[in-house]
């Protein structure tokens, strides 16, 4: 199938795209490289460009007949979106409604949206596995901006020029693509890259923001899943998009790694010892969120084949020391 990935020199996009690969498809990325990183796509077809460019979003697609759409071109900072709430609108939301624009003028049905568990906020009952039922109430612009695209879709669907599916992530991790694909964010908020560029020596300390939290060890639990077992949820949907017209689901480990354990999993896993520093609780961290994702074991016949966290951090280390600096571009 020939699918474009939008976002696609990110660090989901650019995983997506090797399995696409790998599995005989044809990806076309679709980046205006603002985050991206075009030393990550290798010699998949690429074309640079906004999501806001409607009219080269209709040649893209028609000039290499797209058949599919995959959508990971949103920024994810949720600090940041609380501070420039409009910039996180305007791409996250009004690039998606023109994206979604002009693939209705190519006559492109199918759509796979990379959508965030920030969509539930914080659930009343934090401590079971979050499902697809929950209420849905963001407590800030990035998921915000994720629900209002998941609706906008819904509706769309409703007029039959449309197959989607919501794809709502909870914390993916690890190298993919045999660690030859990480993580590479030029401001980075993820704990386990944090946490390792304090093992290689780039960061002089880490910090626990809470350490009283109703938890085992104090601190937060979070749910986290490896990129390669992320990547191959969205194949499986693709296939069922043929049948179906709107798909919702978690895809998440189904259980939790608090702060403390991503902590002490790298510092085994490096072999080194840095320093970790108790801070003050930030405001709107829930003490645990984990998922839920019988629905896509039960509806996709998927399963996460990376569960544990040694795994997910050991392939991050690998892709870390081969590029201390990141992307050479």
């Amino acid at each position: 199938m020939r699918v474009l990935i939008c976002g696609g020199a990110g660090y989901i996009g650019s995983n997506m795209t090797a399995m696409l690969n790998v599995e005989g498809h044809e990806p076309v990325v679709f980046d205006n490289l603002s985050t991206g990183h075009r030393a990550a796509v290798g010699h998949a077809k690429f074309v640079k460009g906004d999501l806001a460019d409607y009219e080269l979003l209709v040649t893209t697609f028609k000039k290499y007949d797209i058949e599919a759409v995959m959508h990971f071109a949103a920024f994810i900072e949720v600090g940041e979106s609380v501070q420039a709430p409009l910039k996180y609108y305007r791409n996250n939301l009004c690039s998606t409604q023109n994206l979604l624009s002009a693939m209705e003028a190519a006559g492109v049905e199918k759509f796979v949206f990379s959508s965030s568990a920030a969509v539930y906020g914080i659930p009343e009952s934090a401590h079971g596995g979050i499902t697809e039922d929950c209420p849905t109430e963001p407590i800030n612009p990035y998921g915000q901006t994720k629900l209002a695209v998941e609706r906008m879709c819904h509706y769309q669907s409703q007029t039959e020029k449309l197959r989607y599916a919501s794809l709502r992530y909870f914390n993916a991790c690890g190298a993919g693509n045999n660690a030859a694909l990480g993580e590479d964010h030029r401001s980075e908020s993820h704990l386990i890259p944090l946490t390792i560029q304090a093992a290689m020596g780039k960061r002089s300390e880490i910090k626990i923001y809470g350490t009283d939290y109703q938890t085992p060890d104090g601190t937060c639990i979070r749910d986290y899943i490896h990129i390669d077992d992320l990547c191959r949820a969205h194949l499986l949907v693709l296939n069922k998009l043929d049948q179906s017209r709107e798909l919702l689901y978690n895809l998440g480990n189904g259980k939790g790694f608090s702060v403390k354990e991503v902590i002490e999993t790298v510092k085994r896993v490096s072999g080194k010892d840095f320093k970790v520093v108790a801070a003050d609780r930030r405001p709107g961290d829930a003490p645990i969120l984990t998922s839920d994702a019988t629905r896509a074991r039960n509806e996709l016949g998927w399963k996460t084949e990376k569960p544990e966290l040694e795994e997910m951090v050991s392939s991050a280390w690998q892709w870390h020391n081969e590029y201390p600096d990141g992307y050479p571009d």
